[in-house]
């Protein structure tokens, strides 16, 4: 998939990939990098691509994200300057 993502970045392709991105309020989430699919060109992830999910989608999208908060505060205990 690096390969995938390097392709689209270096002939700005504009691919559709699955990447993990900072997020700013889509999916519901905000100020937290996770895993969506994203439009990959020449500046890079250009685009989030906000697919409709039905309500066990955003179930497991949602316990997701609460493992990535708790892996998070876990790696700021360990290293106080992620807190920054």
């Amino acid at each position: 998939s690096a390969v995938a993502m390097a392709e689209s970045y270096l002939r700005d392709n504009k691919r559709v990939l699955p990447c993990a991105t900072y997020l700013n309020g889509e999916y519901g989430v905000k100020g937290l990098y996770a895993g969506v699919p994203v439009v990959i060109g020449k500046s890079g992830v250009e685009k989030i691509v906000e697919i409709p999910l039905n309500n066990v989608e955003k179930e497991n999208l949602n316990i997701s994200i609460t493992a990535v908060k708790e892996l998070f505060d876990v790696a700021k205990k360990i290293d106080q300057d992620l807190k920054k």
